[in-house]
């Protein structure tokens, strides 16, 4: 092999190209033909892809380490995969967010919706935090930075590593400060009236849960006048949003006192002293201990972490669904509302639908479904991978 020819990998006998052809962007270890010369082809390698028959199909990027052993690039066998290649993605899709949001406080790529299989970027203010959660994007780690700086005003890039993806991946090695300096302090974000903390160097993923932001705007139109219960509050998320619409107080639960902490700051910062009370603790025993104290709430809002983040998993994580919903149904008032979130991708949202109503029933309550939430604009879905629209969120009068 020449030193600029890239290696090939080739699809079994039989394998389909229907689906890469209309857009599905991965082929998986199962699909290949991994022979002692395709399993030498070092991870993250920029390759060709051939059908069965030999003949090419599109420039990939190969890991034979992981279960999804190629993530299809770009079907345009004369593209060169660099530097301008990977601005041109990056300037479109902040050519999007630009007409969405009026600050630069948003997801600016979610992987293969926008075009960059397994990277993500965050951006807050002059900060942008990647998550380079494939082979590929590892080793070119250095060229989306400057594709970064080119198309956006940040003056720091910081390496997050927090992604469940770079371990089936086999990347190792941690967080890094690419460009500029480390932020000593979090970063305050204004999100629906509210200030949120984002701790960029120490927080969960890559500081701030963007994705949640229409939910969190709905829930504050729900709370005016009210008493609101938010589980799984991370940094106070449903919380601060329902404050800033009106709530007349929240207890605010989570696991991590970081986290509760970062959240009692932003309550500060957003003028809510004296309304927003915290309390660390399991999700089920905090719940239990409510419902045994009959104590009731007008909103009350769970937003917990994946139960089911794979097929392997969906059963457990299903009945898990299903007996929050039963808790916290529990604790609803009468014409109350119940929003419960799923961030599952292998729970579609009928089968979280189905668990959460079941959980509602064995509390004893009947429910009216009145709106059902996704990921915000900046987090947009692909049209071929239904891994990519895995936040779901179901809001119930009950």
């Amino acid at each position: 092999m020449e030193k600029n020819e890239k290696p090939i990998v080739r699809l079994k006998p039989k394998s389909s190209l229907g689906p890469l052809l209309r857009g599905f962007p991965w082929v998986y270890d199962n699909e290949l033909v991994l022979d002692r010369r395709t399993k030498a082809i070092p991870p993250g390698s920029i390759a060709i892809l051939h059908s069965a028959e030999r003949k090419p199909v599109g420039l990939v990027a190969f890991n034979p380490i992981s279960k999804i052993s190629v993530r299809i690039l770009d079907l345009d066998l004369e593209a060169e995969i660099g530097l301008s290649w990977i601005t041109d993605k990056i300037s479109r899709a902040a050519k999007m967010r630009d007409r969405l949001y009026e600050q630069p406080y948003y997801r600016l790529v979610h992987a293969e919706a926008d075009g960059l299989p397994g990277v993500v970027i965050d951006l807050f203010g002059d900060i942008a935090v990647i998550q380079p959660n494939a082979a590929w994007a590892e080793i070119m780690l250095e060229e989306i930075c400057q594709a970064v700086l080119a198309v956006t005003k940040v003056k720091t890039i910081l390496k997050n590593t927090a992604g469940r993806a770079r371990k089936l991946e086999g990347l190792e090695g941690g967080n890094e400060v690419m460009y500029g300096t480390l932020p000593k302090d979090p970063v305050i974000v204004l999100m629906n009236g509210a200030k949120y903390m984002a701790d960029l160097t120490t927080g969960q993923k890559t500081g701030l849960f963007y994705d949640q932001r229409p939910n969190h705007a709905f829930v504050a139109t729900l709370s005016k006048d009210s008493r609101m219960l938010d589980m799984f509050c991370h940094v106070g998320g449903f919380g601060l949003a329902a404050l800033a619409g009106g709530a007349t107080s929240v207890l605010a639960v989570d696991g991590s006192k970081p986290a509760l902490d970062l959240a009692e700051a932003g309550a500060l910062q957003s003028g809510f002293k004296g309304l927003f009370a915290t309390r660390k603790g399991d999700a089920f025993d905090v719940l239990t201990d409510l419902g045994q104290a009959a104590e009731t709430f007008d909103v009350v809002i769970c937003d917990p972490p994946a139960f089911a983040s794979s097929k392997q998993s969906l059963d457990a994580g299903l009945r898990a669904y299903e007996k929050l919903a039963r808790l916290a149904s529990q604790l609803v008032k009468e014409d109350g509302f119940l929003g419960l979130c799923s961030c599952s991708h292998a729970a579609d949202i009928a089968k979280f639908r189905t668990a959460s109503l079941r959980g509602i029933g064995r509390a004893g309550r009947t429910a009216a479904l009145i709106h059902t939430g996704f990921a915000g604009p900046d987090h947009p879905q692909h049209s071929q991978l239904s891994e990519s629209g895995y936040l779901k969120t179901l809001f119930f009068r009950l």
